[in-house]
């Protein structure tokens, strides 16, 4: 609890400062509450002993006992509204700042990060325990401070008046701080459970709407409701098991502030029946062993947040925290673009599957995908060199490392062993910002963010001006259906880019590549998931991207591969063939039976 407390605190970083006067007007705010019932207690006092001596009660005191009151009230809620102007805020700015080190740092992480750590969980600890964060940090330590601090006030006023019964308020409070490190102790360890629970649920939740499609088209809902049937049982089972053992332990902490309040009046009418207190401080007394334990009894569920909290701020910690890629990299500007493997290995260490579109023609061996079973080299010993300016094409079969030789040369992943330089220097010397700066990419599987297309172009260079949009748009081809749309630049897409076709989003993010305007392209698949009315469309986008670039395609269409000034034939993780289209035709070997199943597929006809 104290350790989560320390945590908490030092998270406020630069607003340490404000958290510490907060923590000064807190004390005066609970000091000014405590005020008002010791001036209404003496008041009664004095009224009840001028009745029984039969003296006439001072009118006038009662008038200004009522003045200091309501002044004592306003200074309360004054002193409250300047913690709150100095605390409250303090939690929005630093988990503001979170996000964005975290968007930072999950930017500059390796893919390997991505599959060995699922969505859900990644989402959980932004969503959830930023919000925890967010909602609960502060007003948590607030709650247990403050509440300690309320009862250290009253604590004293007892204490000036009858030190027997301040020592029962105080016996009171410490076994109820015992049974607090119990319900605490619970917390911390169950947090960690309840956080996986969480993450499970949202993993399944998910994966249920990501696959949603193929659940309609293969009625099972049944079926692939089972995962978030069991995710939210065991969601369910786990708070149940955090509440039901909290219970206990927030029952013995409340059961022992209510015996002390007990306790504390009780002594206090002893005293003054045996003679040993007046009767104003007797009533003193009374009124505050109703109250006095009231800033306590909340501090069971701060305690309880706090566990939570810990386990929140162990997952940001490891998000922000993460085995960056580029830690030791440089910004460096480079001179020329020229890209060279040399003697490079790699293989991935968790598997990979990334399902994309199929090209079953007369052999599986083509289809378009990778699935690389964990451990084993997806290349091995790769060495070649691609000059700048020049258009080189990488062909294939399923799983061979094609898709494998773009991410490593935009550094998602690192090599094994070997070295890819760039321009002279090793990809590794880069930051991932320096080095991504000098690439567009244009995947098979365009993703598009739910924004407007004018934002999605943008995202290319973010401080372009309006006509840079336009003229990247037109050329790329998509001007024109962008016109015909409702609100033209401005229509939103929705997630991914679901409400355009296939075609249109393939344009759309060549728009948003030429932007860049970067001098390294890679072009993986650009055409293949495409109909044959935007094909041409696509390739002439493509032409006018690529002019007086450094150019590597990944696609099995001879018509995408045949007019490249290098082609790299990738077979079982090496580079088994490689020159012109020409020169490739007339050796044996895999280039040239991969011709023959193109051929095959793109001379069909109707009969």
């Amino acid at each position: 609890m104290f350790r989560t407390l320390k945590r908490i605190i030092n998270w406020c970083g630069e607003f340490k400062g404000k958290l510490y006067i907060g923590f000064v007007f807190s004390f005066f705010s609970h000091l000014f509450a405590a005020m008002p019932v010791m001036v209404a207690a003496y008041t009664v006092g004095r009224f009840l002993t001028a009745s029984q001596k039969g003296q006439v009660f001072d009118k006038k005191w009662a008038g200004a006992s009522f003045g200091i009151i309501a002044l004592l009230v306003f200074l309360r809620f004054f002193f409250d509204y300047m913690r709150s102007s100095f605390q409250e805020a303090i939690s929005y700015e630093l988990v503001a700042k979170d996000r964005l080190a975290i968007g930072d740092a999950l930017k500059r992480v390796s893919l390997g990060y991505f599959q060995q750590n699922s969505t859900g969980d990644i989402l959980n600890s932004i969503t959830t325990g930023l919000n925890t964060l967010e909602n609960m940090g502060i007003r948590m330590i607030d709650n247990f401070v403050g509440g300690y601090l309320n009862f250290l006030v009253i604590f004293l006023c007892l204490l000036v008046f009858s030190p027997l019964t301040a020592v029962t308020a105080l016996t009171g409070a410490a076994v109820s701080f015992l049974f607090l490190l119990l319900v605490s102790r619970h917390s911390v360890k169950n947090a960690p459970r309840e956080a996986d629970a969480g993450k499970m649920l949202s993993g399944a939740v998910l994966e249920y709407a990501r696959g949603l499609s193929t659940v309609k088209s293969f009625g099972q809902g049944g079926a692939a409701q089972q995962s978030i049937r069991e995710a939210v049982r065991e969601n369910r089972d786990m708070r149940l098991k955090i509440e039901y053992g909290f219970t206990p332990a927030n029952c013995g902490h409340l059961l022992a502030l209510k015996t002390a309040s007990v306790f504390l009046a009780a002594s206090a009418c002893l005293l003054a029946l045996a003679g040993n207190m007046e009767m104003p401080v007797m009533l003193m007394f009374v009124f505050f062993s109703f109250g006095i334990f009231g800033s306590l009894e909340p501090v069971s569920d701060s305690a309880h947040v706090l566990g939570i909290i810990n386990t929140a701020m162990d997952q940001i910690d490891a998000l922000k925290e993460g085995n960056y890629i580029d830690r030791d990299g440089k910004e460096i500007r480079l001179e020329n673009f020229e890209i060279e493997f040399q003697h490079v290995d790699f293989g991935y260490e968790e598997i990979v599957s990334s399902a994309m579109s199929h090209c079953k023609v007369g052999s599986a061996k083509w289809e378009t995908g990778i699935d690389h079973p964990a451990g084993r080299m997806v290349l091995k010993d790769v060495s070649f060199t691609i000059p700048e300016r020049i258009s080189t094409a990488i062909v294939g079969p399923s799983g061979s490392g094609k898709t494998t030789i773009c991410n490593l040369i935009a550094r998602f992943y690192d090599v094994g062993s070997g070295s890819i330089r760039i321009g002279g220097h090793d990809v590794r010397e880069f930051t991932c910002d320096s080095l991504l700066k000098n690439m567009s990419m244009v995947f098979q599987n365009v993703y598009l963010f739910h924004d407007t297309i004018r934002s999605n172009i943008r995202f290319g260079r973010p401080d372009a001006a309006e006509e840079e949009i336009i003229e990247a748009a037109k050329a790329a081809r998509c001007h024109d259906f962008i016109m015909a749309l409702p609100n033209g630049y401005d229509t939103i897409i929705g997630e991914g880019g679901g409400t355009l076709s296939g075609g249109e989003k393939q344009r759309i993010s060549i728009a948003r590549a030429m932007l860049k305007d970067a001098p390294i392209v890679i072009l993986d698949e650009a055409t293949a998931s495409v109909d044959p009315e935007n094909e041409h469309l696509i390739q002439e986008a493509i032409s006018e991207l690529t002019q007086g670039k450094t150019i590597i395609t990944i696609a099995h269409r001879l018509a995408t591969i045949e007019n490249a000034n290098q082609i790299l034939v990738i077979d079982n993780g090496t580079v088994a063939q490689r020159g012109t289209h020409k020169e490739l035709l007339e050796q044996e070997g895999t280039y040239r039976e991969f011709v023959r199943i193109r051929e095959q597929a793109e001379g069909w006809q109707i009969q």
